[in-house]
């Protein structure tokens, strides 16, 4: 009868176990106000800016607060942006996660950090706005941080 119940424990842990698994490079879920944002250390609540990034090959998910604080902290852990590097970032309209290397950003939006970036699909994207690709962006990115430690140093 004990034999019985452990291997009924057992099959029971196999299963839901097996249940949770996620494929790979795919959303992970966020925890709002409680998971940190992995570069500033703050809280992730802005629903409509949270980035994941997913290092493939080691199945591993990083949060992030705002599109900035993701793209400075992938080029200071030097990671490079390619197929092992998943990134998804929620669309600014909807909320949805979205694949950050296809959407379409916009620049001005008020941001946790600051940086101004938004996320859209073509079906989200508000009108009369010019629109940025991830690279420009990450180009944009990398000036403005410059930019504010320069004008730091000066200070």
């Amino acid at each position: 009868m004990r034999l019985l119940k452990i291997l009924f424990i057992t099959f029971l842990l196999l299963i839901t176990n097996s249940c949770d698994t996620k494929p790979k490079g795919a959303v992970e879920k966020m925890h709002w106000d409680r998971d940190m944002c992995e570069r500033c250390k703050m809280a992730i609540s802005e629903r409509k800016f949270a980035v994941e990034a997913i290092d493939i090959k080691k199945n591993k998910t990083y949060k992030f607060d705002d599109l900035g604080c993701a793209v400075l902290w992938i080029e200071k852990n030097k990671i490079p942006l390619n197929e092992n590097l998943k990134l998804w970032i929620t669309d600014a309209k909807t909320g949805e996660w979205i694949d950050a290397k296809s959407a379409i950003y916009i620049d001005g939006a008020r941001t946790p950090m600051a940086y101004g970036f938004a996320s859209y699909t073509k079906e989200t994207l508000p009108q009369n706005h010019k629109t940025f690709t991830l690279d420009e962006v990450i180009e944009k990115i990398y000036k403005r941080e410059k930019e504010n430690t320069q004008k730091v140093k000066n200070q």
